[in-house]
């Protein structure tokens, strides 16, 4: 299987080298060329498979020979093997129909785990085998970074740097990075946004030399890999709720579009999924495409759920190469038109067919305590702001009372302790193994945003002159 960019003009690559490049090189996004398909009874044959032994099933069709599978599979079982529950990704019965999978039993209590524990694995498999190293960069709005550093720390062949928006994390959120005080992990706090973070990495990408000369790779969502992690858990969750024997309906609180976009690539694999809900917070671009095709960036809003207070969601440009027929040049043109005026649109006509999958929902500060309140009456479950949101977009848009309803959990409660106390009076614990999180001393540098004082930092990293 070959990979190609959203954007046409890249060389086609294999799944070890999409790996290490994170974005291609005319600035798009790899998606592979043929997607595997699963028929009713393969689906039917993965009832009572491990999650392991699952995500070995999914992801082995992506790897086409560049992995072996009995590699691949020992890989996959070491990235599982510390979850804190046995089911790894388990469903949680909220009410008749409604069901909460819980993404936050990682090492970093936060869903991107669950493709960063495997990813940094692939990382050291790839790289010892063709003699390299890389600098991994990334930007973060709070879950990818720690889950990203706990991955890469210690690890050989890679130099790791994350940045991330001074003060608009939570402190759990920033401490999980900054504490940890490995040789190879560096954190940036960047005075600006995540969208300014996540611009610098882009330019940093783009300049041909400047990557090339450091040895540049991504961990995030912009890396294939992470999205192939990522649709495993929808077909665990699909399966323990019937699939292939009747349709799912998935709400998914999202910012950058990669947990959702898994899920659409999950639906073209053969998952029977009739609905995917986008929960949005005040950032709410993506609500307001879904209402109404037309994509305008606003003003990023701090709010208790900082991993949606996102304006440009960058995974959303690989579902637009689907909608556009896979036609590269359309989206190099549209990208260019979004990133010159800050908006587009789509036809009534196209959104009509946009619409019969997805949906978007809104909920403010306010409305997001009122659900983590309103849930621990009715269930005594504390759950964070990001899960209040996705159970929220759920219950507002269910289509009808059949389809099981599945609301993603993307972390745990204890994350964001002030938000969880406020609404419900209740302090959540973090686990035992991250209780002295606040006396660890923290080591991070701040950095204004600036491009080139981010480059020139990131070259000492890598031990390379300018």
């Amino acid at each position: 299987m070959s990979y190609h960019s959203t954007r046409g003009q890249a060389p086609t690559l294999a799944f070890d080298d999409v790996l290490l490049a994170g974005l291609a090189r005319d600035g798009g996004l790899y998606l592979p060329e043929q997607w595997p398909h699963f028929s009713r009874e393969d689906l039917a044959s993965f009832a009572g498979l491990s999650y392991a032994e699952l995500a070995v099933r999914v992801m082995m069709p992506f790897l086409d020979g560049t992995i072996a599978e009995e590699d691949f599979a020992a890989l996959v079982r070491d990235a599982y093997r510390g979850f804190g529950h046995e089911s790894v990704a388990p469903l949680k019965q909220l009410g008749r129909n409604d069901w909460l999978l819980e993404l936050f039993h990682g090492p970093t209590l936060a869903f991107k785990d669950y493709a960063l524990q495997l990813l940094g694995r692939l990382f050291d498999h790839v790289l010892s085998r063709k003699g390299r190293r890389v600098t991994i960069v990334g930007a973060t709005s709070g879950d990818t970074g720690s889950a990203a550093i706990e991955a890469c720390r210690d690890r050989k062949a890679v130099d790791i740097v994350i940045l991330h928006p001074k003060g608009r994390t939570s402190e759990v959120q920033r401490r999980q990075m900054t504490t940890v005080t490995s040789a190879n992990v560096r954190n940036i706090a960047v005075e600006g946004t995540f969208d300014d973070c996540q611009d610098l990495v882009k330019a940093m990408f783009n300049d041909q030399v400047f990557r090339d000369r450091v040895g540049l790779s991504a961990v995030n969502s912009i890396n294939w890999a992470r999205i192939m992690a990522q649709i495993v858990y929808y077909f665990a969750a699909a399966t323990a709720l019937g699939a292939p024997h009747r349709p799912l309906a998935f709400a998914v609180p999202t910012g950058n579009f990669g947990n959702v976009y898994a899920a659409f690539a999950a639906r073209r694999m053969g998952l029977p999924i009739s609905q995917l809900v986008v929960g949005s917070n005040s950032n709410d671009i993506l609500t307001r495409f879904f209402d109404s095709g037309r994509m305008s960036i606003g003003t990023v809003v701090p709010t208790l759920s900082p991993s949606m207070d996102i304006q440009v969601s960058s995974n959303f440009e690989r579902y637009l190469f689907d909608l556009f027929g896979e036609d590269g040049a359309r989206v190099r043109d549209f990208m260019a038109t979004f990133r010159r005026d800050g908006v587009f649109e789509i036809g009534e006509t196209m959104l009509a067919g946009v619409s019969s999958l997805f949906q978007g929902y809104r909920l403010d500060d306010e409305g997001t305590r009122a659900v983590i309140r309103r849930l621990y009456e009715e269930t005594g479950e504390l759950i964070d702001p990001h899960s209040a949101i996705g159970v929220a977009a759920g219950r507002a848009r269910r289509r009808g009372p059949r389809p099981p309803k599945g609301a993603r959990a993307p972390a745990h409660a204890a994350k964001f302790p002030d938000a969880v106390e406020a609404a419900t009076g209740v302090r959540p614990a973090l686990p035992d193994r991250l209780s002295d999180l606040f006396q660890r001393p923290e080591r991070y540098d701040v950095l204004p945003n600036d491009l080139e004082a981010v480059k020139d930092y990131v070259r000492q990293v890598a031990g390379v002159n300018a």
